[in-house]
């Protein structure tokens, strides 16, 4: 069989550089991508574990001497796995009758959260990713990455480690700020966010006082039972509203209703909190 010959561009491109060259023009030979100054990738020496900051900081939360904040700022310089899952295309049926995939694709795993919204599931070990699915890829990233891959495919949850001993959820405020590469503070610690609140009472002479706290939707639980006091998916902020007596059924929901539109139309409590409930005391 007669040798193929490489197009006229390339053989003349080839020869100016003196042999194979990269996409810069410098030449193959002679190099070597070995050694700590050219590592293939960002986890050339990844063992695939977790990251001992995450663990360490999730330990602290379900001992209760730690916070969700600093599970979150763990995950800022962790690396992650995202999976990714064969997803067969369009079939075609071969010469011999045989029906084939014409091609596949591969795409990332997503997940429905209980109040409906769409999760991003990532995992802190290769082996937590092969328990939950064990034909799916495991791809390395840094979380950042992955938070920004969760807004790309619209989900507004991160899902860490999902049926491992014990899963954390990285709510929306804290996966943008992930994203974003800024520290995240957790609205019910957030002192402007009492201004915020103040301000939205203020014009209703009813509301005789706002209280922020944490909201019980961020508790969660490990496998074995044990009450963590973080990490779950549900409201993270309570306001305790003490309205003036005398009011009725209906002038409760009005007021409510209308602080409600103007929480709502402040865009920078929208983007702090990410779910909320409301607490009515006399």
């Amino acid at each position: 069989m007669a040798a193929r010959e490489l197009p006229g561009h390339i053989a003349a491109a080839l020869a100016g550089a003196g042999g194979p060259t990269d996409s810069a023009g410098q030449p193959w030979a002679g190099r070597d991508l070995a050694g700590e100054g050219n590592p293939l990738h960002n986890f050339d020496s990844d063992d695939g574990r977790a990251n001992p900051g995450y663990v360490d900081a999730v330990a602290k939360l379900i001992a209760g001497t730690g916070s969700e904040a600093e599970v979150v700022a763990s995950l800022a310089t962790a690396r992650v796995f995202v999976p990714i899952v064969a997803v067969l295309g369009e079939e075609t049926e071969s010469e011999h009758g045989l029906t084939a995939d014409k091609q596949a694709d591969m795409a990332l795993v997503t997940l429905t959260a209980p109040d409906g919204r769409k999760a991003l599931p990532v995992f802190t070990s290769v082996e937590a990713l092969e328990r939950w699915h064990s034909e799916a890829r495991p791809v390395a990233v840094y979380t950042p990455r992955a938070a920004l891959s969760a807004v790309s495919e619209d989900a507004q949850l991160l899902v860490v480690d999902p049926g491992a001993d014990f899963t954390f959820v990285v709510r929306r405020p804290a996966m943008w700020a992930l994203g974003q590469q800024r520290d995240w503070v957790p609205c019910y610690t957030d002192p402007a966010l009492v201004e915020m609140a103040e301000a939205a009472a203020g014009p209703d002479p009813q509301i005789l006082a706002v209280t922020l706290q944490q909201g019980q939707g961020t508790a969660s639980r490990t496998a074995d039972g044990t009450p963590v006091g973080g990490g779950g998916a549900g409201p993270e902020l309570r306001m305790i509203l003490q309205l003036a007596p005398g009011l009725g059924p209906q002038d409760i929901q009005a007021i409510v209703a209308a602080l409600q539109q103007r929480l709502t139309a402040n865009p920078e409590f929208v983007e702090r909190v990410d779910s909320l409930d409301i607490k009515i005391t006399r």
